[in-house]
């Protein structure tokens, strides 16, 4: 029998390696996530069971309670009881919406498995797939859960036989995504069966589920179940199949402790030296070696301020223990240290490796940061960046309704992007507006209404406008730089980059935080590079941009490559053709001349050099714009399968796939997300309501020759810039 555990039971069962399980809830939207959470909520006596898949409890913000969807992550630490042992569920809980993917990805990197949760009527939805692809790429093991079963029953008139059909082709499903998209060691032994007990079936709402293993146990079947509701024997089915066992036992016995996951996940997501003391101490979970966490998700708390949540690795966290910030460069004193109990932090002594925590006192963490214990900062390098499966897309501009809270704003919106990597806050140095971008229209939404809840700001902002971003078509160069004092020149070749290394910035392969042995390695295997290209690379962008260095003995050159390369990042911020963030570019620095003095090659210097190089060069390599394009999926009625289709493709859309599913017909495709902007009220009056969809960040795509002046005009004008870009003449110099 489950029972409730206090928190200072739950701090000594952390210890207890071998009893914890660090999972997550993922899903597409409206699948019953948080519904689920509930039951095991109720299971540790902190709801009354008779609220469970109702109160929506982890779902604490106003905001969420109202839209019924999940907004924020949340943590909660459980206690379970199985076979006479104590567990604790470390339990995340996670958005489903597209807007929030973010999230999702960052919660992902804490930990060991999820439990990844299908809609038995809609099955696998675009978001359910993509969810399931990230939890493969971070080596995060799952299992499913087969919801909303009574829908097949009540709704849609199935026998027993048709149920388990239908179910099988969900399991199907689950199970073609792990054997295509998982790697070598984990395509077949994460594939998932009904008969082990890797599969849940159940209903959220009504609080009951099983797995076949406990359906046996009972001396019950399929045809009981359907029995069941046919004669309204639901509390029948509550007392002998509750849902929490169903879901904590399969995690359990099928979702591996810290001691097996984490040594299984570090050398797919650490890149560091697994040979050297902190190697060797996450591999082995050594709560007496050096202490090591991921960050993987921040808040600000009106009181106490940056909370910061993550996964230690190894080591043991007190209040007080000196830490260092790998990205951030700076040291720090814990001040207080606890754990999740949904929107309540509990303090606690100490959290030994192999948990989740949460704390206070590091004022420029942010997610994705690596904390090691300060006396271990020395030659150990961070975790590999975290991969978001979307980019932002999607911008409106933002100010106060009273001037005097410019400063509120501007402190506010700083805090967003803390809180959210998603959400990006800049001011366009042109128009002095202050932008805010996010992935979709509900992300900037709850993005307006967080200013106003949470920081009591009265804002306007306008209707969202779509990111686009700057590339080149040919090569150019090389093209020189002269320093504002003349001393210095710089000389590049711009060439759009290879699409493979492209790829492996975009997937998060090649990072700036690669080792050099990393990048030959990778680029090596995957693009074809010989180990002297790759060790020419001198800086990584992550909107996939590289800068390569082939000059041979200039004297001066390691001082001042830092400050060109900051050149670099600098010119790829705003562009010079549209102003918008460049992408692609392959910058190639073929020749420096320096002045012998330091003093005259500083970074005041050298950085407006490079970046006046790097422009010369743009404006001559036939440059262009690339709009964030959206994979599309829309369930409809079989008669709106025309109006779809051809709405879609006045829209610029392409159809990709047009699959039965029961009643409905799912058209799967791809559309500009320029065109999406209003496509709900087209969309309704197109199929008279009956539609459902969804979209999702895909891919950039260069737009149309065709619209790519009228595109570049509302750009450029937008920005308060000319709407003729500039000739390549005003950055071209000559000795």
């Amino acid at each position: 029998m489950p029972r409730f555990k206090q928190t200072k039971e739950i701090e000594k069962l952390m210890h207890d390696k071998e009893h914890i399980r660090n999972i997550g809830i993922i899903a597409h939207i409206d699948h019953g996530k948080t519904t689920m959470s509930d039951s095991l909520l109720a299971m540790a006596g902190l709801m009354a069971p008779e609220r469970a898949g109702e109160t929506r409890a982890l779902d604490y913000l106003e905001e969420e309670q109202r839209r019924g969807i999940t907004i924020k992550t949340a943590n909660i630490s459980l206690m379970y009881e199985e076979e006479g042992q104590d567990y604790v569920i470390n339990l995340i809980d996670t958005p489903g919406h597209v807007d929030f993917s973010g999230k999702v990805t960052r919660a992902l990197r804490a930990l060991d498995g999820c439990v990844l949760l299908v809609d038995a009527v809609e099955e696998f939805q675009i978001m359910t797939e993509i969810r399931l692809r990230v939890a493969l790429d971070e080596r995060v093991k799952p299992v499913m859960y087969i919801n909303k079963f009574d829908r097949l029953i009540k709704e849609l008139k199935m026998d027993a036989n048709a149920v388990q059909e239908k179910l099988l082709r969900v399991i199907g499903q689950f199970n073609a995504i792990v054997q295509t998209y998982g790697s070598d060691e984990v395509r077949n032994a994460w594939t998932v069966q009904a008969a082990n007990g890797t599969v849940a079936f159940g209903s959220a709402l009504d609080r009951w589920g099983f797995t076949l293993p406990m359906l046996a146990k009972k001396g019950l079947s399929f045809t009981d179940i359907v029995d069941f509701y046919k004669n309204g024997e639901l509390e029948k089915l509550q007392e002998m199949l509750p849902l929490s066992d169903a879901i904590l036992q399969m995690a359990v016995h099928h979702i591996d402790p810290p001691t097996k996951a984490q040594p299984f996940r570090i050398p797919a997501i650490w890149q560091g030296d697994l040979d050297n003391e902190v190697g060797k101490a996450m591999l082995n979970l050594d709560d007496d070696g050096p202490l090591v966490i991921c960050i993987t998700n921040v808040i600000i708390d009106p009181q106490a301020g940056v909370v910061s949540t993550g996964r230690i690795f190894s080591g043991t966290l007190r209040k007080g223990r000196d830490v260092y910030l790998i990205m951030a460069k700076k040291d720090y004193k814990i001040q207080q240290v606890s754990i999740y109990m949904g929107q309540y932090r509990e303090i606690v002594d100490e959290i030994p490796s192999g948990n989740l925590v949460a704390l206070l006192g590091l004022e420029q963490a942010r997610a994705g940061e690596t904390i090691i214990s300060a006396e271990h900062r020395e030659n150990v390098i961070g975790f590999e960046s975290i991969k978001y499966i979307s980019d932002p897309v999607l911008t409106v501009a933002v100010e106060p309704k009273r001037p005097t809270d410019l400063p509120r704003l501007i402190d506010a919106l700083q805090k967003l992007s803390i809180q959210d990597p998603n959400l990006v806050a800049t001011i366009n140095q042109e128009t002095g507006e202050y932008l805010l971008s996010g992935m979709g229209e509900l992300h900037l939404e709850i993005a307006l209404k967080d200013l106003q809840r949470d920081h009591r700001l009265d804002v306007t902002a306008t209707e969202p406008t779509v990111v686009y971003r700057e590339t080149i078509q040919h090569e150019a160069g090389p093209f020189m730089g002269k320093s504002p004092n003349k001393h210095n020149r710089v000389f590049f070749i711009v060439r759009p980059l290879d699409p493979k290394i492209i790829d492996l910035i975009r997937n998060g392969e090649l990072t700036e935080l690669s080792s050099r042995r990393q990048r030959e390695e990778i680029l090596h295997e995957k693009a074809g590079w010989s180990t002297r290209e790759s060790r020419n690379i001198v800086d990584v962008s992550g909107n996939a941009n590289i800068l390569t260095d082939v000059t041979t003995g200039i004297q001066g050159i390691r001082e001042v490559r830092e400050h060109i390369a900051g050149g670099f990042q600098w010119g790829l911020e705003s562009g010079p053709y549209s102003g918008e963030a460049l992408q692609g570019i392959h910058v190639e620095m073929t020749d420096v001349k320096l002045h012998e003095d330091p003093v005259h090659r500083g970074p005041a210097q050298m950085m407006p050099t490079a970046r006046q190089a790097m422009y010369a060069g743009i404006m001559s390599a036939d440059p262009t714009l690339l709009e964030p394009i959206y994979k599309i999926q829309v369930r409809i009625p079989p008669e709106e399968l025309g109006s779809v289709t051809g709405l879609l493709s006045r829209k610029r859309g392409s159809i990709h796939n047009v699959e039965q599913q029961g009643p409905t017909v799912t058209v799967t495709g791809m559309i500009p997300v320029s065109e999406t902007l209003g496509l709900s009220q087209d969309m309704r009056a197109a199929t008279s309501g009956s539609a459902f969809w969804q979209s999702t960040f895909d891919h950039w795509a260069p737009v149309p020759s065709s619209l790519v002046s009228e595109v570049l005009a509302k750009v450029r004008t937008r920005k308060g810039l000319d709407p003729t870009p500039p000739p390549a003449s005003r950055y071209i110099v000559t000795e």
